[in-house]
């Protein structure tokens, strides 16, 4: 396993990372209609391109596997390709993004129970909760901060 920032983002790149975006999101945001996806997917690569640092997983033959992006102390992504979750690559990657980018802060769905709890093992602690999402959709999020 690879993990490396990406500087240049090229069209080739944000493609295979929209198909892990896809599948991670598929096993785990169950409660998201197969529409929402679609219209969700539109703007995961304008957010891939804008976020500072964009951290990828690349398997052995170079394919990305997973990746996370963090702005600002906050992660603003981690995805897994199904295939590559239970494995410790998430805590791996978000060992880095605490460590080297000064991780402190995340949101996470609240009807995302595994990503909740995979959090709260590594030691974030809900400190606020929001009844609907960014967008002012039924979804509640959570906001978590790193503690100790």
């Amino acid at each position: 396993m690879n993990i490396i920032e990406i500087n240049e983002r090229t069209h080739a790149l944000i493609r295979q990372l929209l198909i892990v975006w896809e599948e991670s999101v598929r096993e785990t945001h169950l409660f998201l209609s197969d529409a929402e996806i679609e219209n969700i997917k539109k703007y995961v690569p304008e957010a891939l391109n804008r976020v500072a640092h964009l951290i990828v997983a690349n398997d052995e033959r170079g394919y990305p596997v997973a990746f996370m992006g963090i702005e600002n102390e906050v992660l603003e992504m981690l995805f897994i390709t199904p295939k590559r979750r239970g494995k410790g690559l998430g805590k791996d990657l978000l060992s880095l993004g605490i460590e080297k980018y000064g991780v402190k802060q995340l949101t996470v769905n609240e009807q995302n129970p595994l990503a909740k709890g995979f959090y709260e093992h590594i030691g974030f602690k809900i400190f606020n909760r929001t009844d609907t999402d960014e967008q002012g959709n039924p979804y509640p999020l959570l906001y978590m901060r790193l503690e100790g």
